[in-house]
């Protein structure tokens, strides 16, 4: 609809949290495939950079991995190990993180194909599922920038916005994704460059009292939507692990996490397992009585490696689970099998650490 705040624009009325959504498919580029060449940040919104070296971030990060939970002490952490870091972008720029952004730092977990694997729901800075919806996280011109820095932030951050740009800040307001295991939804991120931001970028208000702490008049984050078109450039990692992450522009760049080609054949054999388990940890160690009936086609040949190998895993157990049935098996077969099948579960969910930076270009002269 139109914007009725800001004319030429437009403006979504609502999300479609229940599914009903339009739903596209589109190509995503593999920056881990050889020969691809990553865009880069102050051209496309987006770069991936190194974080092997930083040590005390890799600690922290390996905590937040085995606890699977991000704790106040790896939160702490985190934002300590990255104050002061300097960043080499590829176009040969230098940032430096000046700030880690008091709200902003969440841990996601998500199965394939949004799978929910997080059944308590949010949990402040835990419980967050993938980003179904692609969109862009804050509005220059909107709430809560507005407020904070009282109308100075599209003078102050560098951006792109339907109906401003400034391309001469040496400030900029990023995100930073850390996938800390991403065998699926990997965060897809779009080239900037190849949207119609008046067309195709839309503004929306987007309630945040649920999860942030906020005043009265900021409890609606303003942020940005997207419509699809072809034209649309869509670029992922299928290879990316804790050394790596994703710098992009917390002021447009268009994201979401991306559901691969494949995910729909671990669906279905993901959560029939979840539910044996399930019922194995509740005290029935004989949980179905009658064989696992689920059965999906291989991941189509364009699959990335992990989720074949993903599949064969989970089918396996699958199988493992129809020879107890079928064999009358013992208390301690079931248990070993619950073992591997949860270490299978767990080898599929997408576990990410997200967090947001205001950075500034580091002028050497």
């Amino acid at each position: 609809m139109p914007d009725a705040e800001r004319s030429g624009l437009l403006r979504a009325d609502f999300a479609a949290e229940d599914g009903t959504g339009d739903v596209r498919g589109c190509e995503l580029t593999d920056l881990s495939a050889p020969g691809t060449t990553e865009p880069g940040l102050e051209a496309a919104g987006f770069e991936t950079i190194d974080l092997e070296a930083n040590t005390a971030l890799q600690r922290a990060l390996d905590d937040v991995r085995r606890r699977d939970r991000l704790t106040g002490d790896a939160e702490a952490a985190i934002r300590q190990s990255l104050t002061g870091m300097e960043v080499a972008l590829a176009n040969g720029t230098r940032l430096r993180i000046d700030l880690v952004v008091d709200d902003g730092l969440f841990y996601r977990r998500s199965g394939p194909a949004w799978t929910d694997v997080n059944p308590g729901g949010i949990d402040g800075v835990n419980g967050h599922g993938g980003a179904k919806y692609v969109h862009g996280d804050q509005d220059v011109y909107g709430t809560p920038l507005r407020q904070l820095m009282h109308g100075t932030a599209p003078d102050t951050f560098r951006h792109v916005t339907p109906d401003g740009r400034n391309d001469d800040a040496t400030t900029f307001l990023l995100n930073l994704w850390i996938p800390i295991h991403a065998p699926v939804q990997p965060l897809a991120l779009m080239d900037q460059r190849t949207v119609d931001g008046v067309r195709h970028q839309l503004r929306f208000g987007l309630p945040v009292d649920g999860f942030l702490e906020r005043d009265e008049d900021a409890e609606i984050n303003d942020i940005w939507r997207f419509l699809y078109h072809p034209d649309q450039q869509w670029f992922a990692r299928t290879d990316m692990d804790s050394r790596q992450g994703y710098l992009f522009n917390t002021l447009g760049t268009g994201h979401g996490a991306a559901c691969l080609a494949g995910e729909d054949a671990l669906a279905p054999l993901f959560l029939a397992l979840s539910e044996a388990v399930g019922a194995i940890e509740s005290g029935d160690t004989d949980p179905t009585m009658a064989t696992i009936d689920v059965s999906t086609p291989e991941p189509p040949g364009d699959a990335s490696g992990a989720i074949r190998d993903a599949w064969k895993r989970l089918t396996r157990q699958v199988d493992a689970a129809n020879a107890i049935i079928a064999g009358s098996g013992s208390d301690a077969l079931w248990d070993e099998w619950r073992i591997q099948t949860r270490e299978a579960l767990d080898s599929v969910v997408r576990r990410s650490v997200e967090l947001r930076l205001v950075a500034s270009v580091i002028d050497d002269d």
